[in-house]
C-alpha cells in the first residue's frame, strides 16, 4: 500500500531554514506528481507546492513563492520541501501528498502523517 513519511519538521527561528522530506514507498514514485500542503491551527488546508512526476516543473502558493523551493529524487523515492526566509505564519502542519496524475491536478489520493513546523523567536 502507499506509505508517505514525512520528517524534517522542527522549530526554527523567523528568517531560518528547514528542510522536510517525504519518503514514499507503494507505488511508482516517478509515475506521479507530487505536492507539499499544510495546515495552521484553527485555519484549513493550503496547497503550497508541486512537482511533476519527471521533476522538471515545478508550482508555487504565492505564500510561499521565491522562499520555499520543491524538489524530488525518484532514484530514493523522496520529495523535499526547502524552507528559507521563514516566518511566523508558516507556523503549520506539513503533509506530503502523492497526487493522481504525472501532473500537478491537484487531486490528491494519498497523504502522510504529517510534520510539524514552528516559527518563532
Amino acid at each position: 500500500q502507499v506509505q508517505l513519511v514525512e520528517s524534517g519538521g522542527g522549530l526554527a527561528q523567523p528568517g531560518g531554514s528547514l528542510r522536510l522530506s517525504c519518503a514514499a514507498s507503494g507505488f511508482i514514485f516517478s509515475s506521479y506528481a507530487m505536492s507539499w500542503a499544510r495546515q495552521a491551527p484553527g485555519e484549513g488546508l493550503e496547497w503550497v507546492a508541486g512537482i511533476y512526476s519527471a521533476g522538471g516543473d515545478t508550482r508555487y502558493a504565492d505564500s510561499v513563492k521565491g522562499r520555499f523551493t520543491i524538489s524530488r529524487d525518484n532514484t530514493n523515492d523522496t520529495v523535499y520541501l526547502q524552507m528559507n526566509t521563514l516566518k511566523p505564519e508558516d507556523t503549520a502542519l506539513y503533509y506530503c501528498a502523492k497526487d493522481s496524475h504525472f501532473y500537478i491536478s491537484r487531486s490528491f489520493d494519498s497523504w502522510g502523517q504529517g510534520t510539524q513546523v514552528t516559527v518563532s523567536s
